[in-house]
C-alpha cells in the first residue's frame, strides 16, 4: 500500500493552457494566456489586442477583470507572446478543458502574429478515464473553494486545473 501511495504522489500534471477573451463568440479574441508546464512552473500575459480586434464584452470584462485599457498599458503584442510561447512550448502538447475556445484563441493570436504554432492543444478529457471526467467539475469546484484564488484569471486557473488533474487521477490509483 505504501508503494501504492507513494507512486501517485509522483504522478507529474500534464501541462495545461487556459486564455481569457474579450468575449465569448464571433469577433471574440484573446487577451490573456497562462500555461502550467510539467514542473508546474507558471506563465501568464496579458496580450494587446492587435488593431483589428475591437469586440468587447462588458459581461466578459465583469468575469475576468481584466479592462481594454490594461490590456493597452500592459499588454504584449500578439508577434511577442507567440514568440515567447513558441520558445518555452516548442513540441509540447498542452491540454485544455474548454478546448474548443482555447484552441482557436490561439489559432486567432498566431493567426495574428504571422507565426507558425510549435505547439499543440488538445482536451484533458483525452487523458481521463470517464470516472476521472465524471468526477472533474466537482473536483474543480472544491478546489476553488480550498484554494480561495481569484477565478478567470489565466494563472489561477492552470494552477486549479492542474491539481484538479492530480486529484482526478490519484483517487483512481
Amino acid at each position: 500500500m505504501e508503494n501504492r501511495q507513494q507512486h501517485s504522489e509522483d504522478i507529474q500534471p500534464p501541462a495545461i493552457i487556459d486564455l481569457e477573451a474579450s468575449g465569448f463568440g464571433r469577433g471574440s479574441y484573446p487577451i490573456e494566456v497562462g500555461f502550467a508546464l510539467e514542473d508546474r512552473q507558471i506563465h501568464s500575459f496579458l496580450i494587446k489586442p492587435a488593431p483589428g480586434w475591437t469586440h468587447w464584452s462588458d459581461d466578459a470584462e465583469k468575469i475576468h477583470g481584466i479592462s481594454r485599457q490594461q490590456l493597452e498599458d500592459d499588454g504584449l503584442s500578439p508577434r511577442e507572446i507567440a514568440l515567447k510561447m513558441n520558445e518555452l512550448l516548442r513540441g509540447k502538447t498542452l491540454y485544455s478543458d474548454a478546448w474548443s475556445f482555447d484552441s482557436s484563441w490561439i489559432g486567432r493570436l498566431f493567426d495574428e502574429a504571422e507565426l507558425v504554432q510549435r505547439f499543440r492543444i488538445e482536451t484533458v478529457n483525452k487523458l481521463l478515464s470517464q470516472q476521472q471526467m465524471e468526477a472533474w467539475h466537482d473536483t474543480k469546484k472544491d478546489l476553488w473553494q480550498e484554494m480561495d484564488i481569484g477565478r478567470h484569471r489565466a494563472a489561477n486557473d492552470v494552477r486549479v486545473l492542474q491539481e484538479t488533474f492530480l486529484r482526478v487521477t490519484r483517487a483512481q490509483l
